[in-house]
């Protein structure tokens, strides 16, 4: 069997510095993605984090790059003297800063007064053979050792029953935050989804993409009414709520991928109060 180039500096790679290459054959950095919560969870196994309205980013060691594979062409300052080691995190500027981040961290020409208000949320480190609690450690020395303050490791802790938890999310919640990560602690850094990572909301987020606009009526009569989309599983559905006035104007277009929120699923498998929250922008 003959293998490219590329995908041989990947297997080299993979086996040189641990359990995850750099990157994917594709450009893709391999992260390891969450499983939804479920209340059969062993809790006392998990280190439970906030979950950040950010956008997810791969330290390769040089550059940050996008879940999608592309580069975010952060100031050489912000890049500055960051470890030579794959970290796995998130780049946040506070609760609620969703589309101003978006904005910043997509600008090929970066705004060196925006960066200065974004952080590099340090979760993981994937190259390190470990379990999760060895990661953190090595993480927390990495992030100590660091002298921009702009890499921080994201806090971990302790929650002692499935009833403190759902407190501590509806804390969080009305706060700003997104929601909840939960980490097994004696689970190795792998790709793809998995219970060693566990998302928590107090709703369910997913994505699907625009098929057509439809008219509105009434009060929204010469705009648009709802969003046809369709899902991963070719399952199609309207979106009628959550867009302001100029979101209705000027929609999404076909083609886009858009993220709503919802409450269950229908017998049919719709979702159930499905509503708009906002256009995923392009990685």
């Amino acid at each position: 069997m003959k293998y490219s180039r590329q995908l041989l500096a990947t297997l080299v790679a993979c086996v040189l510095s641990g359990p995850v290459a750099a990157t994917a054959p594709n450009g893709t950095p391999p992260l390891a993605l969450a499983e939804h919560y479920h209340t059969q969870l062993d809790l006392p196994r998990y280190w439970v984090s906030e979950k950040y309205d950010g956008a997810r980013a791969w330290w390769n060691g040089s550059q940050f790059v996008s879940r999608g594979g592309n580069i975010y062409h952060a100031p050489a300052w912000f890049t500055a003297h960051l470890p030579a080691e794959t970290l796995d995190g998130e780049l946040w500027m506070g609760r609620g800063n969703f589309q101003l981040l978006m904005q910043t961290i997509r600008d090929h020409r970066p705004d060196e007064n925006a960066w200065r208000q974004v952080r590099f949320m340090a979760f993981d480190m994937p190259a390190v053979d470990g379990d999760f609690n060895y990661r953190q450690r090595r993480l927390a020395e990495i992030v100590d050792a660091s002298p921009q303050p702009w890499l921080e490791l994201v806090p971990q802790q302790r929650v002692p029953s499935h009833a403190a938890l759902q407190l501590l999310l509806e804390e969080v919640t009305s706060e700003g935050a997104e929601g909840l990560m939960l980490a097994r602690d004696d689970s190795r850094y792998r790709t793809g989804r998995h219970q060693g990572l566990i998302k928590m909301k107090l709703h369910q987020d997913a994505e699907a993409v625009v098929v057509s606009h439809q008219p509105g009526k009434g009060k929204y009569r010469n705009v648009m009414g709802s969003l046809l989309v369709e899902d991963d599983t070719g399952r199609q559905f309207r979106l009628g709520t959550g867009f302001s006035d100029a979101q209705r104007a000027a929609p999404p277009p076909v083609g886009a991928t858009v993220s709503y929120r919802y409450q269950g699923r229908t017998r049919s498998g719709k979702p159930r109060f499905a509503r708009f929250l906002r256009v995923r922008p392009p990685e």
